[in-house]
């Protein structure tokens, strides 16, 4: 008895990210091996040609899981009865642009998705938001469909989770998998705050604090941090590309989650609804929290000690994300 196939949205099909993750996703390694799926490809017009092509290498690649591959530049086709929705496709950031200025153009694109979400899709459509800025994109499309629940939205910052994992799992020179409960607090930007106080480091078989694995404060509350922020900038700056790869390994990661729940006594990064949490986050925000997922439901973790470093970082990103939130918000009532 072979599964019923579900129906995935990717947004940005013909963008680069989109074509590191198609591949893993139709082979099966986000919602399983034995889930057939049929995708759905929605780019704007001018890309249509190049998403042809890009559906003649996912047939080339014979894959028994896949479905059906529709391609697609309009959105009442795109967002028909989806079970997920990846929307990676954003106006980009151009040379000289104000953030405000990005803002105002995403707020248009996530307001149009929001209610093609609410119009189209399944009430239980899990949508991540990958776009950036990814936060604020995320609330605007949810907002724009208030039938689909808040909890059924998130962003990634899994990408900068990955980053933290790696970077405390080389200075320690174990494997990434050795490293656990990593932290992303916040905005996916700059202000972003990577937090190791809660994270684990498996060393010769012992859990070892991160802390105590690494032995150097000044590297963790200094380069560390900076280097995980800065991460984006640095890989455009080498590849003049921003990061593609890596961001579709962390789309795949994310999602698995969701689908699949995570480990126990594990948690993760995700952009997810602020409301009622025990960090004193202001409320109507996406921000990053650490989650654990069962049955496809995420629970952000409560109760960790926050210290007053951690305090006055977390603040930051916070106080970035409602000056971002109500800017888009004045764009969207407009």
């Amino acid at each position: 008895m072979t599964a019923e196939p579900i129906r995935v949205l990717v947004t940005g099909a013909a963008g680069q990210i989109a074509y590191s993750l198609l591949y893993s996703i139709a082979k099966g390694d986000v919602f399983g091996k034995d889930q057939p799926i049929i995708l759905i490809l929605l780019d704007i017009p001018p890309m249509l040609p190049v998403l042809d092509g890009v559906v003649m290498e996912l047939q080339d690649c014979a894959l028994p899981l896949l479905k059906e591959v529709i391609p697609t530049d309009k959105v009442e086709v795109a967002f028909k009865d989806i079970d997920a929705a990846i929307l990676v496709g954003s106006m980009p950031r151009k040379e000289g642009m104000e953030r405000k200025d990005l803002l105002k153009a995403n707020v248009a694109i996530f307001k149009t998705q929001g209610a093609a979400l609410d119009k189209y899709a399944k009430k239980t459509v899990k949508v991540l938001v990958v776009g950036n800025p990814a936060n604020t994109n995320c609330l605007i499309a949810s907002k724009s469909a208030p039938s689909i629940p808040k909890e059924n939205f998130s962003c990634l910052t899994r990408l900068d989770h990955n980053r933290a994992c790696s970077q405390v799992a080389m200075r320690c020179g174990v494997s990434s998998d050795q490293v656990k409960n990593v932290i992303i607090w916040g905005n996916h930007s700059s202000t972003q705050y990577p937090d190791v106080h809660h994270a684990k480091v498996n060393l010769q078989g012992a859990e070892t604090e991160a802390y105590q694995a690494i032995k150097d404060d000044a590297w963790l509350r200094g380069d560390f941090i900076s280097t995980v922020q800065q991460r984006g900038a640095a890989v455009i700056k080498a590849r003049k590309l921003s990061s593609a790869m890596s961001a579709a390994k962390a789309i795949c990661d994310h999602m698995r989650d969701i689908w699949f729940g995570t480990k126990e006594g594990e948690f993760v990064s995700m952009g997810v609804y602020a409301s009622g949490n025990s960090y004193n986050i202001p409320e109507d925000l996406i921000y990053s929290f650490p989650v654990q997922i069962k049955n496809s439901t995420w629970k952000v973790v409560d109760g960790l000690p926050i210290n007053d470093f951690s305090r006055a970082k977390m603040d930051a990103t916070a106080a970035e994300l409602v000056e971002e939130r109500d800017t888009a918000l004045d764009f969207l009532s407009q």
